[in-house]
């Protein structure tokens, strides 16, 4: 199979990813990418929303979680979301991720 574009595309990493994502490794980052896919669909897919707005992090036991600033918050806020479930995955060419809002 072809590498995945992400790991081709100059800038792309600065467009869509945190500092803190953009050194993880392309199948990490694919993950994320489904997850703040899957985050905006979520919301409606407003127009506006900053990419940049929504880190996925670990815990320390290595449990994903969503982190919502800036527009993703204000959005998410507007829609009553108070709690975020997010499972990640990523088994060789492929990532999936599933993300429930809740409030």
């Amino acid at each position: 199979m072809s590498k995945p574009k992400l790991a081709k595309a100059p800038g792309l990493r600065e467009r869509l990813f945190t500092p803190s994502e953009r050194e993880l490794n392309v199948r990490s980052l694919a993950a994320r990418f489904a997850a703040k896919e899957a985050i905006a669909k979520a919301l409606g897919a407003p127009a506006g929303m900053n990419w940049q707005h929504c880190r996925i992090d670990v815990d320390a036991a290595g449990a994903p979680h969503v982190v919502t600033t800036g527009t993703v918050a204000e959005v998410a806020a507007a829609r009553g979301v108070e709690t975020w479930h997010l499972s990640l995955s990523h088994d060789g060419d492929i990532a999936t991720a599933m993300v429930v809002a809740e409030g």
